[in-house]
């Protein structure tokens, strides 16, 4: 790198690069202390020749995958760097993207990801399962020992700092790409990020909504709890948008008789829909969706009967062989 990265730029191998800006953010980590050392921990090299550990911070949207590396990169003070992946993200995207200027002339923009290689920040791929394998595809030499990636757009190799660190988020739904095992391989160890207690919980209410009365809260933290116990993904997110809406709702109009029970089962139904307004229905009809004990079917059997000799999974163990009978 030459002078020129104070200023936003940078050169390599005769190609100048337009630096991304670091993610400015001064919130902070409540609870769960011992996956933030977990992920700490994977940052670690005890050793001139060791090489830092790229996390998957897998959990339920909403939980704070995102925040628990930002908090991480804040403990370390590095720059923290947000890409935020999608089904159409391309390598070049990921990478160096060239861009038309006003006087016809091409510039080359590096994206967070390069930035924060060159910069020695901390990355967050966020929502990585959500990026298909092509694109993947480019950064594998950069999360095993090579640490580098290739830009065919610009046409340069570039390496990583001794500095960079990553952290890749992936969210628990089924509208998702499936990573292939050689990206796998290198996104270790798995660090999941689950619900918190109520206290944590309580703590994290309080912190993003100081103005927010205690019954409000009291309220919020009960219903989050009880979703939790039956395993339905509302999340501190949800819980703070509900009460966003609800303390907005109570100060629209002060002359308004809206009580504040009738504020919060508003914002209830209004943020989370009406059918979270009965959790044990919702977790009992999840539950039949998901199948329950059913056992399920394999591809035989939208060709074969149950009891058709030539099924190919019938178990004939429990059959009776007519010259055991005598017949």
């Amino acid at each position: 790198m030459n002078a020129e990265a104070d200023k936003g730029f940078v050169e390599i191998d005769g190609v100048r690069l337009k630096l991304s800006a670091p993610h400015q953010s001064q919130t902070q980590w409540i609870g769960q202390g011992e996956i933030l050392t977990q992920l700490l921990a994977c940052w670690l090299t005890v050793d001139p020749t060791d090489l830092p550990l790229t996390p998957r911070l897998i959990g339920p949207p909403g939980v704070g995958k995102t925040q628990l590396a930002i908090a991480g990169a804040q403990q370390r003070e590095l720059p923290i760097y947000i890409y935020q992946c999608t089904a159409d993200t391309r390598p070049e995207d990921l990478l160096v993207t060239p861009v038309l200027s006003q006087n016809g002339n091409i510039s080359y923009h590096a994206s967070p990801l390069v930035t924060a290689m060159l910069c020695g920040g901390v990355c967050i791929l966020d929502e990585g399962n959500r990026m298909n394998e092509k694109s993947w595809a480019s950064l594998a030499p950069l999360f095993d020992q090579r640490r580098y990636v290739e830009s065919i757009v610009a046409g340069i190799t570039i390496g990583a700092h001794e500095n960079f660190r990553a952290a890749v988020t992936m969210n628990q739904d089924e509208s998702t790409f499936e990573i292939p095992d050689y990206i796998l391989s290198r996104l270790q160890p798995t660090l999941e990020v689950g619900f918190p207690d109520p206290q944590d919980e309580m703590a994290i209410l309080q912190y993003h909504l100081p103005f927010a009365e205690a019954e409000m809260l009291a309220l919020t933290v009960d219903f989050l709890q009880r979703s939790h116990q039956l395993k339905l993904d509302f999340s501190p997110r949800d819980g703070i948008n509900m009460l966003r809406y609800a303390l907005k709702r109570l100060s629209q109009d002060r002359a308004h008789p809206l009580s504040r029970d009738q504020a919060w089962h508003e914002a209830l139904q209004n943020c989370l829909g009406p059918d979270a307004l009965d959790l044990e229905s919702l977790a009992e009809r999840k539950q039949r969706t998901l199948g329950g004990n059913s056992v399920p079917m394999g591809l035989a059997d939208f060709f074969f009967d149950p009891n058709d000799p030539l099924h190919p999974d019938r178990d004939d163990e429990d059959e009776v062989d007519e010259e055991d009978l005598g017949l």
